[in-house]
């Protein structure tokens, strides 16, 4: 059976050659409009030019994650252009991540929708596999139209409001278009979503075979994260407890599926070390993109200085293992001298904290490619230039069955995760409290904030929560940190919370490890203090697109030039 995969090479050369700036009119891709839409693998292509352009953050900044951006890592090498976001330089005129490639994706969605038409396909109606090509074609519009949502929200939400654009534009047309209201894009993504989930198959697997389209979890995972953004507190300064009334319940529609599940996190496939596609074995796994190739260049940029063809990169804080308790669910606490002499390992060697921590961050004596690693002053893997500042690497998305040696090189497919289920639990766990509190149930919502919670802690085997009140819902955005960390999360959840300017977000720490051998002293060390303004609540608009369109206007708080 065809694999979507195949035609993403294909599609990702068109967008080389076809390529425009903003939103530009629609164009053909070499062939006749007829011969594009009158084949069924032609329009199986242009539907893979529309997926060609989901997001990937195995280093969307000359690679630099931008979780790199927030209090959970810093980038080794301060040369890199995240550092524009880190130090306040970013502006109009230095733009980081702004997404604006999305809109590419967006004119093909529209320009699709416009002249797809099944019906061509029935002048094949005797061929042997015709049954499978309709059925296949006919998902081809509901799949377009929630990768058409999924760009909108993911410039809405780096810009606010954007231009709701759902046809294609004549050059003239679109250099005089105007803002939508960001609650209008999310009303029309969940209208779209709403829409075409009951026309989506649930499974991969009633795709013909075919794997990595979308399916019905799929947009109402969509539908569930655009509404608890809707809901926080960046879109919704009144508190409206409707919003998190409709983040709630968007958020049951997918548990109540019950398609997806999180087995214990020994058991996830998600964190298999034998990598590549094992992750798409994950009972929990709702979307993600697909890796076309294989490739080492993940763990070369993020392996621990010391290891070959190694450059650092990407290094948890301090601050984000700090925010993963001890086994028996007590936070951890520098006034305590137990719980630093025990940091990462006990006297046995027996690991101390949340199993998670061990499964995102690389601490010093853990072990990696059969070394332990040494972060100690003048260790291994801490006297290099490059060497982590925080005293930690990267462990997430690693994998050790990747090798980086020249002699016997090992290259893996690396994919990307959109949407889990965790995500679902959590995002449900977020708009209850707010809604309800964290023990009540509502129509349409049997489950309580703590139970969605304590599902995802479940996993991980940590101790239930029995916090209330504010300490609850601190508890619910510290699982968010830990559980979804490095997935692309932290950087816009600051930001929808309005917290990114508190001192404990904007100061970043990392560990001063002194000692040898299994005796060592930990002193948490500042390292550097985020710039903050709360214009940053909000991405710049490109200055060239202002220029060529006025009608856009800048979002408060940016101008042209770059005064930081």
């Amino acid at each position: 059976m065809r694999n979507i995969k195949k035609y993403m090479v294909a599609a990702c050369t068109l967008l080389a050659l076809g390529g425009c700036d903003y939103l530009d009119y629609d164009e053909t891709t070499g062939k006749t409009r007829e011969e594009a839409y009158s084949y069924f693998d032609n329009m199986n292509q242009l539907v893979a030019n529309v997926y060609s352009v989901l997001p990937v953050d195995f280093g969307r900044v000359s690679d630099a994650m931008m979780e790199s951006a927030t209090d959970n890592s810093i980038y080794t090498w301060e040369n890199n252009s995240i550092y524009y976001i880190v130090n306040g330089t970013w502006s109009p005129l230095k733009r980081v991540d702004d997404g604006w490639s999305f809109w590419n994706g967006i004119r093909s969605a529209n320009s699709f929708l416009e002249n797809y038409d099944p019906e061509v396909l029935k002048r094949f109606e005797y061929n042997e596999d015709y049954d499978e090509m309709t059925g296949k074609a006919s998902k081809f519009s509901y799949e377009v139209r929630f990768l058409r949502a999924f760009y909108l929200f993911e410039l809405a939400k780096r810009y606010g409001d954007v231009p709701l654009v759902t046809r294609t534009y004549t050059q003239e047309e679109i250099n005089s278009i105007e803002k939508t209201p960001f609650t209008e894009v999310i009303d029309f993504i969940v209208k779209e979503c709403t829409e075409i989930a009951p026309e989506l198959p649930v499974d991969q697997s009633d795709f013909w075979g075919e794997t990595g389209r979308v399916t019905k979890g799929t947009a109402l995972a969509l539908k569930s994260r655009a509404l608890l953004y809707a809901a926080s507190a960046l879109h919704n300064p009144d508190n409206d407890p409707a919003k998190w009334e409709a983040a709630a319940k968007a958020a049951y529609e997918v548990i109540a599926m019950n398609k997806y599940q999180l087995p214990k996190i020994a058991d996830d496939p998600l964190y298999s070390d034998l990598g590549g596609h094992e992750v798409l074995k994950s009972p929990q796994l709702i979307f993600e993109r697909r890796a076309t190739e294989t490739s080492s260049d993940f763990e070369s940029r993020n392996e621990p200085m010391g290891y070959e063809s190694a450059e650092g990169g990407n290094t948890p804080t301090q601050n984000l293992v700090d925010a993963y308790e001890l086994k028996d669910g007590t936070p951890f606490s520098w006034d305590n001298p137990v719980h630093v002499s025990n940091i990462y390992y006990d006297a046995n060697g027996e690991e101390t904290r949340d199993p998670r921590l061990y499964l995102n961050v690389l601490t010093n004596g853990s072990v990696w490619q059969e070394r332990k690693i040494e972060t100690f002053e003048g260790g291994k893997n801490k006297i290099l230039d490059g060497s982590t500042k925080t005293g930690y690497y990267l462990r997430k998305y690693m994998n050790p069955s990747v090798s980086l040696n020249p002699d016997k090189p090992n290259k893996l497919h690396h994919h990307y995760i959109l949407f889990r289920y965790a995500e679902i639990l959590l995002n449900y766990a977020e708009a209850m409290n707010e809604w309800k509190g964290p023990d009540a149930t509502a129509e349409g919502c049997p489950l309580t904030a703590r139970q969605a919670l304590n599902q995802v802690r479940d996993c991980a085997g940590m101790k239930h929560v029995d916090e209330t009140g504010a300490d609850f819902t601190e508890k619910v955005r510290n699982e968010r940190r830990i559980e979804l960390a490095f997935e692309g999360h932290r950087f816009y959840d600051i930001r929808r919370w309005k917290i990114a300017s508190r001192d404990d977000v904007r100061n970043i720490y990392g560990v001063k490890i002194t000692g040898s051998g299994t005796s060592f002293t930990y002193e948490k060390v500042l390292l550097q203090q985020m710039y903050w303004d709360d214009k940053m609540y909000l991405f710049p608009y490109p200055q060239n697109e202002i220029y060529m369109n006025p009608n856009l206007t800048q979002n408060p708080g940016w101008s042209g030039e770059n005064k930081n």
